[in-house]
């Protein structure tokens, strides 16, 4: 029986910058971060959270050049993975966002009958919605 998702996958363009947005911006914290060869196994996670984000970048050893090279036209256009992400306060969230330079909203916050959400794109382009979920 499966019992937890351990490791997804996000594919970015840029793993440096992808990790200074996740950290140093949204307030993810990082994971593992190891160097084998020319591969970089780097991962981020909600603080105190164990299921890790692995921040993949297009390209050898996982793909050929004319894939990777298809990869990330489709992820800078917005067009593969997103993540859906829980807050306790999403307004707060966006101000406190926004004064770190966030500056590729979505969607501003807006309420909604499932509670009240965001959204935003990476510096990659992948698509974030960010939810504080209503009473149930």
């Amino acid at each position: 029986m499966i019992t937890k998702l351990n490791v997804t996958t996000i594919y970015v363009l840029d793993k440096e910058e992808a990790l200074g947005f996740y950290v140093g911006k949204l307030g993810l914290e990082k994971g593992n971060d190891v160097q084998q060869g020319d591969y970089r196994w780097l991962t981020v996670r909600v603080p105190g959270g164990e299921t890790e984000i692995s921040l993949e970048t297009p390209g050898a050893p996982l793909h050929d050049d004319a894939t990777a090279d298809q990869l990330r036209a489709l992820i800078a256009k917005g067009a593969l993975t997103g993540l859906v992400l829980l807050t306790d306060d999403v307004r707060k969230l966006h101000e406190t966002l926004k004064a770190r330079g966030v500056t590729d909203f979505t969607q501003e916050p807006a309420d909604h009958f499932y509670g009240t959400d965001m959204g935003l794109r990476d510096p990659s382009g992948n698509p974030i919605r960010i939810l504080q979920q209503g009473a149930a």
